[in-house]
């Protein structure tokens, strides 16, 4: 299977130090990989490169076996879709949120409207579309930047710790409803987290970081074990 994504010799600094430094990474159509490591490991810094928000000081980026350059970032840009922590919605409706990043995107009014829908429904919000996205919970907020990604109908799907600031029953019915989204839609997705019990809801894989580096890379069972839920205290870039 040809990847998706493909980044070699990808590498950030600033004037004080390296950020990361990674040889190789891809992402298969379909395929989903968690990225783990420590505080300091440069996950979000890889994340946002890949996604093209941030550049590198070296190295390529490929979507779809197109290179990255000044010439088409744009382009590029609109085939993705980034989720953080904080939901970041706009001042103004649940459903105005998604038609307006749908009618950035250029999608007509009507076919925006019925696309927003459609997709607050499956993250289990519709029925608040009209309600002002500053009177939500945080649950409701995150189901909503989700659906505002989904909608956007991207090729790839980075996601930085989205459940990070949730209580832990909000998080574990939004991470079936994901998890169950993902599949669904075969979609393809990096996502960082702290939370190793996230990983088998969302991912195959698992790519851990450490010290700006990628030390290992593979299933989910490679990288933990047999008794994934059991090793709550194991650091597997401590190895």
């Amino acid at each position: 299977m040809k990847p998706l994504l493909v980044a070699r010799n990808l590498r950030r600094a600033d004037s004080a130090r390296e950020i990361f430094s990674v040889d190789y990474f891809s992402l298969n159509q379909g395929e989903t990989i968690a990225l783990i490591g420590p505080n300091g490991a440069g996950k979000t810094t890889f994340l946002l490169t890949l996604a093209l928000l941030h550049q590198p000081t070296s190295g390529s980026i490929e979507i779809g076996g197109v290179t990255a350059g000044p010439n088409n970032l744009l382009e590029l840009r609109r085939r993705m879709a980034v989720v953080f922590q904080e939901s970041l919605l706009l001042d103004m409706s649940v459903l105005g949120n998604i038609t307006t990043a749908l009618r950035i995107r250029k999608v007509p009014g009507k076919a925006a409207l019925a696309r927003a829908q459609k997709w607050l429904d499956l993250f289990g919000v519709g029925h608040i579309s009209a309600q002002q996205a500053r009177l939500l919970s945080g649950g409701e907020a995150q189901r909503t930047s989700l659906a505002r990604a989904f909608a956007l109908e991207p090729d790839l799907l980075f996601l930085d710790e989205p459940f990070g600031s949730l209580d832990y029953p909000t998080r574990n019915s939004l991470l079936n409803d994901l998890g169950a989204i993902l599949k669904q839609m075969n979609m393809t997705a990096l996502f960082v987290t702290h939370d190793y019990t996230e990983i088998p809801f969302l991912a195959e894989k698992t790519a851990v970081m450490y010290e700006g580096r990628i030390k290992k890379c593979g299933s989910n069972q490679e990288i933990f074990g047999q008794d994934f839920f059991q090793r709550k205290y194991w650091s597997p870039w401590a190895e």
